[in-house]
């Protein structure tokens, strides 16, 4: 036995084993096996699958694999206790969601005991952050059911959600997902991850237990065919889905032409920036947290440490000799910093990805680890941004660290990757990092922290990290929908546009011909294709407009890339463009109302048209200024500020329709929110959006901010969609077509919009609104420290 001589010269660490002889005693009460939580009760236990701990490998529980079947009982279940849910008050709703929160703290050490054997994390881990969080998630959304009509007026319930979870962070994944859905008025079908499904089973018993009405929760354990069932069951009204990001893109294919509305939180890449001026001490404790919590298995881990090169070494070497102090093993020890990898599977993925990049080149550091589903903590040297390690999510305890010389190239680097979840950045130059954070492709952004989380602030992604939030006000919305508009009278399927001469129509030799080309990058720009079509009016042909094709597609969006100054612009510079605009059209007015008529409209409705249009420029000009972030008190020493960003290049596919007023429509709110645009006008009457050239040129606009490309509407927006230079793809036009935009756009899961082209009557209210400037940003989540 040591002498407290000894182990004040060692500081060495004896045992501190948490009891888990509670959470044992529920095991072995279930030891028959676990069945669905459907319609308030759990269903004798079916066909089982094996739950082990991935510390030991000992046999936790046995859990019911769910069928097609089993889902559908659910689904129906979640169906008829929806109507009934959603009717309560919020007040009513609230007192569940309070009551769920006020178990779960009851319960607590009990959920991290459980999490901790189920996934293998530190008890400390599941004890002090994520339990804590759990409860923190729906104390925070029973707020939101009670202030509901207030905060949302007009907004309603998506109706049955399906939600799947991954293994990392199983409960507070779960919390993430059921507090908003419940409180917005939903029921949930949920499938936890066929690795660690214990704690969406014992979440189940405290749902009964505070007397949550039956089918409002509903529980279908399995594995990834179970989860297939649930995407693909006709009977839900919204897909929730954390995982990966290649089955967030099966996903998207697979919802593609439903009326599902889809959220997906996916894989990360990211980046943690050491600038010289920074706290190398806490920026190597920011490390640890933001690499080594959870072994590494956290979507926004910041994997890829890139360092300032003046300070390089002493940041290694510092780093390495924490990283050596780093005690690697028994989840449920207390005085463990790293635990077990969730299942042999990952772990050998972690071994397979890390093998190739030694291959490539990279030189390990590395902890020590026990023997088993164990992997040390690790830290590869040289490794080059195009390499295994620096691009692919290793999911594991591994981090990679790059130097920089400049701000830009930090830039550089932090975004080079297709991700963009999160990032952190230290520096003691506030300064810098606001400027940094501003550049960085990520939805969330800690300022001299990181892994920081709070309810009351969003969570999410950029790029192929997936779209929506989670947590805050947006993630609220998230689980809200607005009544849409529907078609009287679907968008017919148009016919292509056929490149070949027309007969002429009435006057057509008696003004000078006007040849519409294509307007790209500020210019004029004839079709490569170097074919037109016929644009059609109601005594034959009024002139031709160019027919486009693949390369004036890219050619468009390539200077819409250029056109980066605009995001940047400040919202009042903006507003003095659109306003300009909104002056000039006004001007020619009498010009525009006139070609409305040449396509067959009627003086009156020609006229009513222009002036709507005009009216819609003012007030989108208006908005560009005000349509504003918040700031969020969330942690103690942080303030987050929710910042709305521009998506970047948005395609957009324009109703057949009212041709000027649908493009201005569409058009307007995307530039007022700083995006650059690529859009296709009508393909009956491109003319009138071909005709606002002069306005743009005569307005201030910067060339490449609009791009307009004529011809067969489909072709080229699924060209749009995909194109991975895209940001973002609205579609207003058939059924079809819609669907098919939104299979092309999971190449690059950029953000859809699909609607049928004759839903909106662009002359009233569903022509405008703050809607289509939810749908033109995207919000990143900037985390500051204040009042330290």
């Amino acid at each position: 036995m040591n002498t407290i001589t000894d182990i004040l010269a060692t500081m060495d660490y004896g045992k501190a084993p948490e009891d888990s002889a509670t959470v044992r005693d529920w095991l072995k009460k279930n030891e028959a096996g676990f069945g669905h939580f459907i319609d308030g009760a759990f269903t004798a236990p079916g066909e089982l699958f094996e739950v082990r701990s991935p510390a030991s490998g000992e046999l936790l529980a046995s859990v019911t694999q769910g069928s097609e079947e089993d889902v559908d009982t659910a689904v129906q279940a979640a169906r008829r206790a929806q109507p009934g849910w959603a009717a309560l008050p919020g007040h009513e709703r609230a007192k569940y969601l309070y009551a769920i929160a006020r178990h779960i703290q009851q319960h607590a050490r009990f959920l991290a005991v459980l999490e901790s054997l189920d996934n293998g994390k530190p008890i400390r881990e599941s004890r002090d952050a994520d339990v804590p969080l759990v409860a923190r998630h729906f104390y925070h959304h029973a707020g939101w059911a009670e202030i509901m009509e207030d905060e949302f007026p007009g907004a309603r319930p998506h109706g049955v959600c399906g939600q799947i979870i991954p293994w990392n962070f199983p409960l507070l994944m779960l919390a993430w997902k059921v507090a908003p859905a419940l409180a917005a008025g939903n029921t949930v079908v949920l499938k936890p991850a066929e690795y660690t499904p214990l704690t969406a089973l014992a979440f189940a018993e405290i749902a009964a237990e505070v007397g949550l009405p039956e089918g409002v929760l509903n529980i279908v354990t399995g594995d990834g065919a179970t989860g297939a069932a649930i995407v693909a069951h006709d009977g839900l009204d919204k897909i929730a889905f954390t995982g990966s990001t290649e089955v967030g893109r099966r996903i998207r294919r697979e919802t593609a032409g439903t009326p599902k509305s889809l959220t997906l939180e996916l894989g990360g890449k990211s980046p943690f920036v050491v600038f010289a001026d920074a706290d190398l001490d806490a920026a190597v404790e920011g490390v640890v947290d933001a690499i080594w919590f959870n072994a590494g298995q956290v979507c926004c881990a910041g994997a890829r440490v890139l360092v300032a090169e003046s300070v390089a070494k002493r940041f290694e070497t510092l780093l390495e000799k924490r990283m050596r102090t780093l005690r690697v093993g028994d989840p449920l020890d207390k005085n463990t910093d790293m635990g077990a990898i969730v299942h042999p599977v990952q772990l050998d993925r972690i071994k397979e990805l890390v093998a190739q990049g030694v291959k490539e080149g990279a030189e390990l550091v590395q902890g020590t680890a026990p023997e088993g589903c164990f992997f040390p903590p690790t830290i590869a040297m040289k490794v080059e941004p195009a390499s295994t390690l620096a691009t692919e999510e290793i999911f594991g305890p591994v981090a990679t660290v790059t130097t920089f010389r400049t701000p830009e190239d930090a830039v550089a680097l932090a975004n080079n990757t297709r991700y963009g979840l999160a990032a952190s950045i230290w520096s003691e130059n506030v300064n810098l990092c606001l400027d940094i954070a501003a550049q960085v492709k990520a939805g969330v952004v800690w300022i001299n922290c990181t892994n920081v989380f709070d309810a009351g602030a969003g969570f999410g992604g950029y790029r192929e990290s997936g779209f929506g939030r989670e947590g805050g006000r947006e993630g609220m919305m998230a689980y809200l929908a607005h009544p849409a508009p529907q078609a009287r009278r679907p968008e017919a399927a148009l016919p292509a546009p056929a490149g070949q001469p027309g007969g002429p129509g009435e006057g057509a030799g008696t003004r000078i011909d006007r040849t519409a080309k294509f307007y790209i990058g500020g210019k004029q720009a004839r079709p490569d294709s170097g074919y037109a079509y016929p644009v059609q009016g109601s005594d034959g042909p009024v002139g031709l407009a160019g027919l486009g094709n693949r390369k004036d597609i890219r050619n468009a969006v390539e200077a819409a890339h250029k056109a980066k100054g605009w995001g940047k612009a400040t919202g009042h510079n903006r507003a003095q463009v659109l306003y300009y605009l909104a002056e000039n059209l006004s001007a020619r007015k009498a010009e525009f109302a006139e070609r409305l008529v040449s396509f067959g409209a009627a003086q009156s409705a020609a006229q009513a048209e222009v002036e709507t249009a005009i009216r819609r420029t003012f007030w989108y000009a208006a908005q560009a200024d005000k349509f504003d972030g918040a700031v969020h008190q969330t942690k103690s020493a942080h303030v987050t500020l929710a910042m709305h960003e521009p998506l970047g290049v948005i395609g957009i596919a324009c109703p057949v329709a009212q041709p000027l007023l649908g493009f201005v429509s569409l058009v307007l709110p995307a530039i007022a929110m700083g995006n650059a645009v690529v859009a296709i006008p009508s393909q009956s009457h491109p003319l009138a959006a071909t005709d606002l050239y002069q306005v743009f040129d005569t307005s201030d606009l910067p060339g490449g901010v609009v791009n307009i490309v004529a011809g067969e509407r489909d072709v080229l927006a699924k060209t749009l969609a995909e194109h991975d230079d895209v940001e973002g793809i609205w579609y207003f036009g058939t059924r079809d077509g819609g669907r098919m935009i939104q299979e092309a756009s999971a190449g690059n899961l950029k953000q859809s919009w699909v609607e049928d082209g004759a839903a909106r009557d662009w002359t009233g209210r569903d022509g405008q609104g703050r809607g289509f400037l939810h749908r033109a940003t995207q919000i990143k989540n900037i985390w500051v420290p204040y009042g330290e």
